[in-house]
């Protein structure tokens, strides 16, 4: 029963990962399964392991919208195209996964701004900041889901 756990653990946790290729996976989903089923079918998980799960959580999820604003409006786009790469993301899960998450916040900023400033050269380049925001956005979730799931097997190893 023991192996069988292991294996639908580390399964919800290679998951989290897929989900940074393929947006329509919530990967941080997968990671709290992968806690879940340990914690209430194999051992309880401590409080600090729990409280960091949470705070790194919320990490995730800022991560995405955070990257985008900030490498939209650091490219000398508009709050408009801010917004626009926001709801890029969540629209772009859902059209031709996984690209879309990369080529509609890319299309509505470029769009968004050529609509408010006529100029296509400046309404590419802050487009481009989208797909840079994308990549460092994934990066960071990465990172930040490794150490979740360090932070997860610790915590098993220590007791």
């Amino acid at each position: 029963m023991d192996i069988l756990m292991w294996i639908i653990i580390i399964a919800f946790f290679v998951l989290s990962f897929v989900g940074l290729i393929y947006p329509v996976i919530p990967g941080i989903l997968m990671i709290w399964l992968g806690y879940l089923t340990y914690h209430f079918v194999m051992d309880g998980l401590g409080m600090w392991t729990w409280l960091s799960l949470i705070v790194l959580t919320v990490f995730v999820f800022v991560a995405d919208f955070i990257a985008n604003y900030v490498f939209v409006t650091k490219t000398g786009g508009s709050k408009w195209g801010g917004r626009m790469a926001i709801i890029g993301i969540i629209v772009g899960v859902f059209v031709i996964p996984p690209f879309g998450i990369i080529v509609v916040p890319f299309i509505l900023v470029v769009l968004t701004e050529y609509m408010q400033t006529k100029n296509a050269r400046s309404a590419m380049k802050i487009g481009t900041g989208t797909v840079f925001a994308f990549l460092s956005s994934t990066v960071a979730k990465f990172i930040i889901q490794v150490i979740i799931i360090g932070i997860f097997f610790w915590d098993v190893w220590l007791r």
